[in-house]
């Protein structure tokens, strides 16, 4: 995890609001396995967006698609990427490190709102990040239904099982 713990010190740093989803929240809960990149939900707000691809942009990552960063932090921009292109995800990566990468949600999967206020408090090193919970972690996988998702929530059924 220390690959991704300059990405939240960076985001903390902002006092930007975002939770850590997909593998490598699965991760976080105590199920391992191989993630290649960093999912998150940020706060939908264009300023809390923008300041969140401002902290990205500054480690050095950029967007996989061929468009200025900041579009990211206007909500009718996300809008017309979903309906034109089926755009679920806003990746970004790192030319220096191609082992960095980060989605960005471009739609909320789950209210901010709920996803923040559920999520649970987990440290990475020495950073502090939110973690989806496990139910919402589920929810999501269900809706992704690929088959590492299904995967992914035997593991944190199984999990919650055990505690």
């Amino acid at each position: 995890m220390s690959l991704f713990e300059p990405i939240f010190s960076a985001l903390n740093e902002r006092e930007l609001r975002y939770v850590v989803v997909g593998g490598t929240a699965v991760v976080l809960h105590g199920y391992v396995r191989l993630t290649v990149d960093l999912d998150l939900v940020v706060d939908p707000a264009p300023a809390a967006s923008r300041h969140a691809v401002e902290a990205l942009t500054g480690l050095g990552l950029r967007p996989r698609l061929p468009v200025d960063p900041s579009a990211f932090a206007d909500p009718d921009q996300r809008r017309i990427w979903v309906e034109e292109r089926n755009l679920r995800v806003f990746s970004m990566w790192d030319p220096d490190d191609p082992l960095r990468e980060v989605d960005l949600f471009v739609e909320e999967p789950i209210p901010f709102e709920d996803l923040w206020q559920r999520s649970v408090e987990v440290k990475v090193g020495s950073v502090s990040v939110r973690v989806a919970s496990k139910t919402d972690l589920i929810r999501m996988k269900r809706l992704a239904g690929r088959p590492r998702d299904l995967e992914d929530i035997e593991a944190l059924e199984q999990i919650d099982d055990e505690e």
